[in-house]
């Protein structure tokens, strides 16, 4: 079954159409990859998909609900999480009190600290946050400031944030953008067991065709803002509409 539902998305840019007539479809609890050279239109979709940009026209459905009009905070509080190029975090904050903040931010509706740090001394909150932090082999990090992080455990902070919102859809914006081999095969790991022991859907843009074949189940090739293949990783790989889209020709 389809959780999320994009039809006929058109978006342009002072006459430059950026996407037209998007049509994805995304199956419940699979990993989705949008991949496309530079200036495909990736990012402008996964805007579209958030709330933070309106399509000129077209339909994107939720779990049968229409998403469009709606806030970045009122979409992530139908159960869409996203994960940034930049890790987003707070780096005057422990890691603890990261994973503490979507939570707040999702039942307050904004970000206030002096209310915060009221809220952050819930039991209950921190035994949840506590319990996500091992899930992703954080605990050891727990009352450490988040500035002081690798980029991948920044990255893992950020993932660990998204979870504890218990997001049904993930959208991840080049999710390994800037890491080294190691970092990257081990976020593919995470990102392998969230999807597998959380039934989370996920929707990936990435340049790191590794990381695509090691994660997606289906992949959506985008070439100026028009989708050019959907397909299986495996017929992905050698199809010459794709390596003309990446390659300026065909390879055949």
């Amino acid at each position: 079954m389809a959780i999320l539902e994009v039809k006929g998305v058109n978006k342009n840019f002072g006459g430059l159409a950026a996407l037209s007539d998007v049509d994805l479809s995304v199956q419940e609890n699979t990993v989705h990859a949008i991949i496309g050279p530079n200036g495909a239109g990736k990012s402008t979709l996964l805007n579209c998909l958030v709330g933070k940009l309106m399509p000129d026209s077209g339909s994107v459905m939720f779990d049968g609900r229409s998403v469009l009009g709606l806030k970045p905070h009122e979409i992530n509080q139908m159960g869409i999480s996203r994960v940034f190029q930049t890790p987003e975090i707070f780096g005057d904050l422990t890691v603890l009190e990261n994973i503490m903040i979507p939570c707040f931010a999702k039942r307050d509706g904004a970000f206030r600290m002096h209310a915060f740090e009221q809220f952050a001394h819930e039991t209950a909150l921190i035994d949840k946050s506590d319990a996500i932090l091992a899930d992703v082999s954080m605990a050891d990090q727990r009352d450490a400031h988040a500035a002081s992080l690798s980029r991948g455990d920044k990255r893992r902070l950020e993932m660990a944030m998204c979870l504890v919102q218990e997001p049904r859809l993930l959208l991840l914006d080049e999710p390994t953008a800037g890491m080294a081999r190691a970092d990257t095969n081990n976020t593919i790991d995470l990102l392998k067991e969230i999807n597998s022991k959380r039934d989370i859907t996920m929707v990936i843009i990435e340049h790191d065709m590794h990381v695509v074949f090691s994660l997606a189940e289906r992949i959506t090739v985008l070439a100026q803002g028009t989708p050019l293949v959907e397909d299986t990783p495996d017929n992905i790989k050698g199809n010459p509409k794709v390596q003309e889209a990446y390659l300026g020709e065909s390879q055949n």
